[in-house]
């Protein structure tokens, strides 16, 4: 059992359940657009969701002076390792790109994409306002999941029903980062780090995430009645998601970290649609 307790903390402390549930992520944009991808290009974002989020845990932990968080201690100690992971998984992601791109338009239109990325994210930690940090990061993981199926997808594909979908996974993924937020206030608090939950007393933030849990689980029925039948499974799947992160975050006896778990997998949850 501690063997599997520690697997399952070396799992999420490597961000490899959120790599999953980016792939998953993808997966359901690619059916939504009716695109069929390659299996390079779940391997792709994964090795760039992998480096976005290690990255960022890795120059967090350097940060620190005192103990801290298993998950932020774990990067601190195996910080060499982690970083010669990460420039690994930069290299082997920008030429298998290229392989598997071309120097194209593809190539070049995600190649400045993720440049502004980086750059947007930069400048909202050096001048932005605390609020736009988890908007920023919520939009970026929207528009890399869906990216490649934008552009590969066909005109009539194109439709106002995939901006409603795009707009409900966006508060999801909004959702998800204030509930993470607000878990692990005490400790960004006591290591100086800046998140909502720093800003916006708890009470304040706790009715935030029940009105966008309720916007989104409301929503997604609404799109399960309205549009047609094609879409309903996508609005399942939306749904439980929803259910899953409301349920999880107020199950007041459940551990934080499990709480962070179950919500990280439940992003694993559109890979139903392979059996739908």
């Amino acid at each position: 059992m501690r063997a599997i307790t520690r697997f399952l903390l070396l799992f999420s402390w490597l961000s490899l359940d959120v790599v999953i549930g980016a792939m998953a992520s993808l997966y359901f944009f690619q059916e939504l657009l009716h695109v069929s991808l390659d299996w390079p290009a779940f391997v792709l974002l994964g090795l760039a969701v992998w480096t976005i989020y290690n990255l960022d845990h890795l120059l967090d932990a350097r940060k620190i002076t005192s103990t801290s968080s298993p998950r932020r201690a774990f990067h601190r100690k195996y910080q060499v390792i982690l970083g010669v992971g990460i420039l690994i998984a930069v290299l082997l992601g920008l030429a298998g790109a290229f392989f598997w791109m071309g120097w194209g338009k593809e190539f070049q239109l995600t190649l400045i994409l993720a440049l502004s990325m980086f750059g947007c994210r930069w400048a909202i930690q050096k001048f932005g306002p605390v609020l736009l940090k988890e908007v920023s990061i919520a939009l970026f993981y929207v528009v890399g999941t869906i990216w490649l199926p934008l552009l590969r997808a066909e005109a009539a594909d194109l439709s106002w029903a995939v901006l409603i979908f795009a707009a409900l996974f966006f508060v999801l993924a909004l959702l998800n980062l204030w509930m993470l937020s607000f878990l692990d206030r005490e400790e960004d608090r006591q290591h100086g780090f800046l998140s909502i939950a720093q800003v916006y007393p708890s009470l304040q933030l706790i009715q935030w995430i029940r009105s966008l849990s309720f916007l989104g689980i409301f929503a997604t029925l609404a799109v399960f009645i309205l549009l047609p039948s094609f879409y309903r499974p996508f609005s399942c799947v939306l749904l439980l998601m929803f259910l899953v992160h409301y349920l999880t975050f107020f199950q007041s006896q459940l551990p934080v970290t499990q709480k962070r778990q179950r919500m990280e997998i439940s992003f694993w949850i559109p890979w139903l649609l392979l059996w739908i």
